[in-house]
């Protein structure tokens, strides 16, 4: 499951990773930006998570699919969007 390895990505702090199945722009995200996310979200990720698919949508040509991620500390849940078009991650979004 793509929106699996993508989180596993932010919680190894692997930039890589996270951009290997990415399109053209998806590569060009700054890695600054990679860094800030998974600093704040690696801990928990670190300590535990399950994610469940809750839907999916078309929106401007990109399958986008919703996940909830409920972490293990307790904490509030977050929402992921992953964004695909031919195969390529378009976006990858938690909230």
């Amino acid at each position: 499951m793509l929106s699996a390895k993508i989180i596993r990505a932010i919680q190894k702090a692997d930039y890589n990773a996270f951009i290997a199945n990415g399109d053209s722009a998806f590569h060009n995200l700054p890695k600054e930006q990679f860094d800030s996310v998974a600093t704040q979200l690696a801990p928990r990720l670190k300590a535990g998570y399950e994610i469940t698919y809750l839907g999916q949508l078309e929106q401007r040509g990109f399958h986008v699919t919703l996940w909830k991620v409920s972490f293990k500390d307790g904490q509030d849940d977050a929402l992921a969007t992953l964004s695909l078009k031919d195969g390529k991650v378009g976006g990858f979004w938690i909230r």
